[in-house]
């Protein structure tokens, strides 16, 4: 249970309250700083993925915190975005579908598991891309300010989109796939 996949994976549970302090602690360096520390946390969901398989370090205790770390970090950072920019309703909506995805397509795999059909709702390549366009506007929006002349925020509001709608698609697909079990259920 204990091996270096799993510590990464923990390490992101244990880097929310730090963004969370860092984030709203408003001074001039809170916004790189917080954007780091996301960056980090993304880093580290993909990197405990490939030290677990490279590794051999696969664990049903892995298999079960990662998304969970995953969906912890993203939530809370879509809901400080939300407190600090709360007359922006592209974040405001966006959030809401994000989470909402999340709450209704963890439900959906505990569901299908309890079924023996997991695997009808396995993680897709579209999933993937999903959760990259998510890092990166959030670590973008996060980040706030302009970086070599480039609207950093701007740009993290349209990858926030686009991954929203990503959203969208990839839990369409994952109902259409679960259909054929719901309604023989």
């Amino acid at each position: 249970m204990w091996n270096i996949p799993n510590s990464l994976t923990l390490s992101r549970i244990f880097m929310i309250p730090i963004l969370m302090v860092v984030y709203l602690y408003d001074t001039k360096w809170s916004n790189m700083a917080s954007a780091a520390i996301f960056g980090l946390a993304a880093i580290t969901d993909w990197f405990d993925g490939y030290l677990a398989r490279k590794l051999g370090q696969s664990s049903s205790f892995g298999a079960f915190l990662d998304p969970v770390a995953d969906k912890l970090m993203v939530s809370t950072a879509l809901i400080l975005l939300v407190f600090v920019h709360g007359e922006n309703l592209l974040i405001i909506i966006s959030a809401i579908v994000i989470i909402g995805r999340e709450i209704t397509i963890s439900a959906l795999r505990e569901w299908m598991a309890e079924l023996g059909k997991r695997a009808n709702v396995a993680v897709s390549m579209l999933g993937k891309i999903k959760t990259f366009a998510q890092m990166v506007s959030i670590t973008f929006l996060l980040y706030y300010d302009e970086l070599l002349s480039l609207p950093i925020f701007h740009i993290g509001e349209v990858l926030l989109i686009i991954s929203a709608v990503l959203t969208i698609v990839s839990m369409f697909i994952y109902l259409k796939a679960a259909w054929q079990v719901m309604k023989n259920t």
